[in-house]
C-alpha cells in the first residue's frame, strides 16, 4: 500500500483525508484546495481513480477502532434502515396515559440513508438520479396526503396539486443545475 500513496498528490491526499470526515466529495475538493467552480466535478473524478479508492480504504483501516463505528457498521445500520429491518420506540399519547409503540423507519428515512449511502458510492447513472428523484418525489406525495388526512378533511385535491405544483418546480430548478 505504501506504493498507493507514493503516487498521490498532497492535494488527492488531503480529498481523501477531507472526504472520510464528510463524505461529501464537492466540499472535500475545495477543502483540499481545487477550485470551486470544477470541485464538483473533480470529486466525483476522484472518487472513481483506482489509486484514490485505495488510499481511501487504506485510511479507513488506520482510523478503524473498536470504539468507533466502522463504515461497515455505518453501511449495515444504513442498509438496515433502508430495508425496514431496525425499529425505534415511540412514546404515543392516550387519553389515559402514554404508551410506546415500535415503529419501523419512515419513507424520509429511508431516503435519507439512501443518500448516505450514495454519497459512499457515486452514481453518475442519469438513470439512477431519476428514479432517486421519483422516489423523493413519491415519497413527498404519500406525505401531503397523510398531512392533508390528519388536518381533519381539508380538501384533498387542493393540496396535492399544491404539492405537485412544487414538485415540478423543485424538477425545474434541479433540471437547470
Amino acid at each position: 500500500m505504501s506504493g498507493i500513496t507514493g503516487k498521490l498528490t498532497q492535494k488527492q491526499k488531503r480529498f481523501v483525508d477531507e472526504y472520510l470526515i464528510s463524505g461529501n466529495a464537492a466540499q472535500s475538493a475545495i477543502k483540499a484546495g481545487y477550485s470551486k467552480k470544477t470541485a464538483r466535478k473533480i470529486g466525483q473524478e476522484n472518487l472513481t481513480k483506482p489509486d484514490i479508492k485505495a488510499y481511501i480504504d487504506k485510511r479507513n483501516a488506520e482510523i478503524a477502532s473498536s470504539k468507533i463505528a466502522s463504515a461497515r457498521e455505518v453501511m449495515e445500520f444504513y442498509s438496515r434502515v433502508l430495508r425496514g429491518e431496525e425499529t425505534e420506540e415511540v412514546p404515543i399519547a392516550t387519553a389515559e396515559d402514554v404508551v410506546t409503540v415500535t415503529k419501523k423507519p419512515a419513507i424520509k428515512d429511508k431516503i435519507a440513508v439512501s443518500k448516505e449511502i450514495l454519497k459512499r458510492y457515486p452514481v453518475n447513472d442519469p438513470v439512477e438520479k431519476q428514479k432517486l428523484k421519483k422516489l423523493a418525489a413519491d415519497a413527498r406525495i404519500s406525505e401531503a396526503k397523510a398531512k392533508s388526512l390528519e388536518d381533519n378533511g381539508q380538501d384533498i385535491e387542493l393540496l396535492l396539486d399544491k404539492m405537485l405544483d412544487t414538485l415540478a418546480k423543485e424538477d425545474l430548478k434541479n433540471g437547470a443545475e
